[in-house]
């Protein structure tokens, strides 16, 4: 049994696989395989993290696939050079402000760019049995002790004693990249221990083991991630003793912890995040560290648009509703508008959340003023954009950073970009059509407030009013019908992302709301044009 169990062994090490790969390193019969006998028996092969990256990358783009689903406004920088870097197998540090997918980017290539691999079940440090070197799965497998001359971290000691008591029958689980994605947000509380681990003195005390034997060590975060990605968030904020502790990992892929006479290895792909302020100031990355961090990427806010469009509808968080383009372009441009002034601070950044949580907070208004009390589905419109003051976040640099300043500039940020969307859709109005609209309000008023509804009984409901202004309602319904092309266009640039549209495709149900938010964007429109063609008035809109 003993001379079977070392042939065994040697020949799985020593022999080609016996499987046919679905991915880099995956049998396409993978999730059959559920033991240390079954992984033996195929002569499965550990693949490192970062020639998983490289060649799952190398399939995808053969296959022309997407590469980073959900990196949206990159394709010209970014993706080139993230693509570089991983084919070169490099570490990597993103350099940007915050808000600018360098997290996410990390995340998406744990996710699809790392392959599936065999764990024994309830590791904490993603123990894969090939870890081991043969002679000493031989020595697990007989019950006998290896005594190593230079102790070596393989696998945790909870693992190897799962090997001892089950033998071939050792249970294996099969992990996803997503779940071998360790993120660590660099803080001062940060401390060495944390990352590399450290001796155990419960351990020592329970289980009656000496201070330098793996039995007595806790593993750290760098070990957690093993065959993963490791990502650390602001790596500048770490201070010297901890990115030495990183810098072993990256210049000889193995550290000790304090005294401890044991190698370990954690066999991880790494991403750091900097901010550009930090990462230009010097001292703040050490320079061992910040040379061994091979390729530097610097990130960058939408600069379209669209890709800022796209990223909001991507990511906002919303119940069933229905999003106009021109409210989608409004916020866009709010915060790309922000990016632009000079009196915010732009060492600070504009995040892409602010437009994410504003159009989560529009919805919610929505909700609010008309469609829960009325029953219909929530469309924001032009009036609810003042909501979104609860969730802007910038800094001021010319004025005062006071509540006051801050809620002015919004304010001003806000009719900007409303005044450059409603005149985009009335650039060319018939002037014939502006002089009847001009008569039509002669002496009187439309009414618009968040709580009148596009259609009911009402004498105020919008559509009810525009049977009083024929010209109106015509413009209206030719506005409504470039913005529903437009809104088609955009779905299928949405599509192209694998964004969900269920918010933004019109329906039946979003008709009625479609024309009122469109009514607003039109009446704004003439408040706007130069000569001014309807003035505000409280509660509506009137002839100048």
């Amino acid at each position: 049994m003993t001379q079977d169990l070392e042939n065994l062994v040697n020949r799985s090490y020593t022999s080609e696989p016996k499987y046919t790969e679905i991915m880099t390193g995956v049998p396409e019969d993978y999730k059959q395989i559920r033991t240390l006998g079954d992984l033996l028996e195929v002569n499965y092969k550990i693949i490192t993290a970062k020639e998983q990256l490289r060649q799952n990358l190398i399939s995808k783009i053969r296959s022309n696939k997407t590469k980073y689903p959900g990196i949206i406004g990159f394709d010209d920088d970014v993706i080139p050079a993230l693509d570089r870097a991983i084919l070169s197998c490099h570490d990597i540090i993103l350099v940007g402000q915050i808000g600018q997918a360098k997290t996410r980017i990390a995340q998406i290539i744990a996710e699809y760019l790392l392959s599936p691999i065999p764990i024994i079940r309830g590791s904490i440090t993603n123990d894969c049995p090939m870890d081991l070197p043969p002679e000493e799965l031989i020595f697990l497998l007989q019950d006998k002790e290896n005594p190593m001359s230079i102790p070596k971290f393989y696998v945790d000691t909870d693992s190897m004693e799962k090997i001892r008591d089950s033998k071939l029958d050792t249970a294996v689980e099969w992990v996803e990249g997503k779940h071998r994605f360790k993120y660590v947000l660099a803080t001062p509380d940060i401390s060495v221990k944390d990352l590399v681990g450290q001796i155990d003195a419960i351990k020592i005390t329970k289980k009656g083991t000496e201070m330098y034997e793996i039995e007595s060590y806790s593993p750290g975060q760098l070990m957690q991630a093993k065959h993963g990605l490791f990502c650390i968030d602001e790596l500048p904020v770490l201070d010297t003793r901890k990115q030495v502790a990183l810098l072993s990992v990256l210049q000889e892929g193995r550290f000790t912890t304090g005294a401890y006479p044991v190698i370990f290895e954690p066999k991880t792909a790494f991403i750091a995040t900097a901010n550009p302020i930090d990462y230009t100031h010097s001292g703040k990355i050490i320079e061992p560290l910040y040379d061994r961090l091979k390729s530097h990427i610097h990130t960058h806010y939408p600069r379209s648009i669209k890709d800022e469009m796209l990223i909001i509808t991507q990511e906002a968080k919303v119940p069933k509703s229905f999003i106009p383009i021109f409210m989608l372009k409004i916020l866009a441009r709010i915060v790309q508008n922000a990016r632009k002034s000079q009196e915010i601070n732009q060492d600070k950044g504009v995040s892409v959340r602010m437009g994410v949580h504003s159009l989560e907070l529009l919805v919610g208004e929505a909700e609010r003023i008309r469609a829960i009390s009325h029953n219909i589905q929530a469309v924001p419109r032009p009036c609810d954009i003042f909501c979104i003051s609860q969730c802007v976040k910038f800094e001021l640099a010319e004025l005062d950073d006071t509540a006051e300043n801050r809620e002015k500039t919004l304010k001003n940020l806000i009719a900007s970009s409303m005044k450059d969307t409603c005149l985009e859709y009335l650039n060319d109005i018939d002037p014939n059509l502006i002089e009847t609209i001009k008569k039509e309000f002669g002496g009187q008023t439309f009414h618009v407030s968040q709580g009148i509804v596009g259609s009911n009984s009402t004498q105020t409901s919008y559509d009810n009013q525009l049977k009083d202004f024929n010209s109106l309602s015509s413009l209206v319904n030719e506005t409504a019908q470039k913005a529903i092309s437009e809104q088609d266009e955009f779905i299928k640039a949405a599509q192209k992302y694998d964004i969900p549209s269920d918010s933004i495709i019109i329906s039946e149900k979003t008709q009625s709301e479609l024309r009122a938010a469109t009514t607003e964007l039109v009446l704004e429109g003439l408040f706007w044009m130069e000569p001014k063609i309807l003035d505000k008035k409280e509660g509506g809109y009137a002839a100048v």
